[in-house]
């Protein structure tokens, strides 16, 4: 039976979509189809739904490079511990490099009746060896098999995201050392509240990112663990070596416990998490380009790189790319809740659900590449602009708070009294449509005769910005001083090894 996707009928049917619910299925498909590795317990071959169902390879072809790295350090272990002939050993190693190299070379041919990578590639092997290719299957199950792959896969996905934060990070602090000194209005409710540095707005993100690069390389650490050799769920019988083929794989050691190892998919959610707080992250900035781009506030200019126009007005500049990067963070949210939802109720040790625990992962990958690369471009090319950004930090009264700790600091007044002298001060300057600067000495001290002329050295935005030199604070020094301390990013900082054996990337 065909299936092809078609368009729903006014009555909301489902009769030639992609499966039908008004047509009766057959129940199963000639005898000679059955799977060639669990048909010795079956007469005949699934139906075509459930064989279109059970299929997984269109997804899991991905992981080609992780299940030859993970079949190779098995059979040399079972090789080692005699349980496989020499020759065995030698004849699959040589068909695993077969296959290595046409995959390569060619891709992988997907056939659906084949299922999965797993019975793709040992199909191939025994097309290519003969019966030898049977005896790599022993001591080990599919359920251990694609535990250690996905985590193989999943190891190198949080590498390939540290090194993406790596490069984001790099691109802030570039940045930010070029505007360490450049003023513009730190905001509180959107609104203007007291004067800033860019430079160490920019930092505010490399914080974010530091934090976000340390829960993937957290992640790396709980999941140093390998559950080959875990087989279905209770271990194995033979006298496999799992602290070898652990280490092969560059694992820090096996996995301690059979079942959570076939059952565990903590390592994809922590992953997950992590792509989702990175993402999150990124959108905070993507709307700021957005807002700085956007024309009342002008304080970017965007180049034409992360730009689009308009197909009927002829002056825009959209920030696509910015907001692309902001909508994407929902997949990012979506795709830990879609696992964690498939994950909550299932009891141990491996349940079919989980074969849908690949796409949310592959997809938050792709698409974390996308957006780390999309905003590492925009920060090192944005055209700020600091007349206008300043200009801004000058308006809103932002120095309020600078006038409130002087009358503090050198009148001894109570910060709750000086607070309300601030606001009489802030409410005559509005009244004459000016700011706390453009208030005269008299007019000051007739509102308070405590303050003195000497209070100009804090009413402007270079002196409160100056000013604040507390650890973490604003002044240029302190902006400078972290930037240098991450510059060159330290060695801790860097990604941990991935180990080898997974070889190759991801796609």
């Amino acid at each position: 039976m065909a299936y092809r996707r078609g368009n729903h009928d006014p009555a909301g049917s489902l009769a030639g979509t992609a499966f039908p619910l008004r047509r009766s299925v057959a129940i199963t498909s000639p005898a000679d189809t059955a799977n060639p590795l669990w048909g010795g317990r079956f007469g005949g071959g699934p139906a075509a739904v459930m064989q279109a169902i059970n299929a997984s390879i269109g997804v899991d072809k991905r992981l080609w490079r992780q299940d030859i790295a993970g079949s190779r350090a098995h059979v040399t272990m079972l090789g080692a511990q005699g349980i496989l002939g020499a020759a065995d050993v030698a004849a699959i190693l040589a068909g695993l490099e077969t296959i290595e190299a046409e995959y390569a070379a060619g891709g992988l041919v997907e056939n659906p009746a084949l299922e999965d990578i797993h019975m793709h590639i040992e199909t191939r092997l025994a097309a290519l060896i003969g019966p030898a290719a049977g005896r790599l299957h022993t001591a080990r199950s599919r359920n251990d098999q694609v535990a250690t792959d996905f985590r193989l896969w999943v190891r190198e996905a949080c590498g390939a995201a540290i090194d993406g934060l790596d490069a984001f990070i790099a691109a802030l602090l570039a940045r930010a050392s070029e505007h360490a000194a450049t003023i513009m209005p730190g905001f509180t409710h959107l609104q203007v509240a007291q004067p800033v540095t860019l430079g160490h707005h920019l930092m505010a993100y490399v914080e974010m990112a530091r934090r976000d690069r340390s829960r993937f390389a957290d992640a790396l650490r709980r999941m140093d663990e390998c559950p080959l050799g875990a087989a279905a769920l209770a271990g194995t019988s033979f006298p496999i070596d799992r602290h070898a083929t652990a280490a092969a794989l560059g694992f820090a050691r096996p996995t301690a416990n059979s079942l959570d190892s076939v059952s565990d998919r903590d390592f994809a959610l922590d992953y997950l998490n992590a792509a989702a707080m990175a993402g999150l992250h990124l959108s905070r900035l993507a709307e700021e380009i957005i807002v700085w781009a956007s024309q009342p506030y002008g304080f970017v200019r965007l180049p034409d790189a992360w730009s689009t126009g308009s197909s009927i007005m002829p002056q825009k500049r959209n920030p696509d790319a910015a907001e692309l990067v902001r909508a994407k963070t929902g997949l990012f949210l979506a795709a830990f809740q879609r696992l964690a939802v498939i994950m909550k109720g299932l009891p141990l040790a491996y349940s079919k659900d989980m074969q849908d625990d690949k796409v949310p992962v592959f997809n938050a990958h792709d698409t974390l590449a996308l957006c780390l690369a999309a905003m590492t471009g925009m920060v090192e090319t944005l055209v700020f602009v600091p007349e206008r950004m300043r200009a801004a930090a000058a308006s809103g009264f932002s120095t309020a708070t600078d006038l409130a700790d002087w009358l503090v600091r050198a009148a001894g007044v109570p910060f709750r009294e000086a607070h309300e002298i601030t606001g009489r001060c802030v409410r005559a300057a509005e009244a004459r449509g000016g700011d706390l600067d453009g208030l005269s000495d008299a007019e000051l001290a007739a509102i308070d005769p405590r303050i003195t002329p000497a209070v100009r050295d804090v009413l402007s935005v270079e002196a409160s910005v100056a000013s604040r030199t507390s650890f973490g604070g604003t002044a240029p020094a302190n902006v400078r001083a972290a930037i240098a301390a991450l510059t060159p990013l330290p060695v801790d900082l860097r990604s941990p090894s991935a180990g080898g054996g997974a070889g190759g990337g991801n796609d």
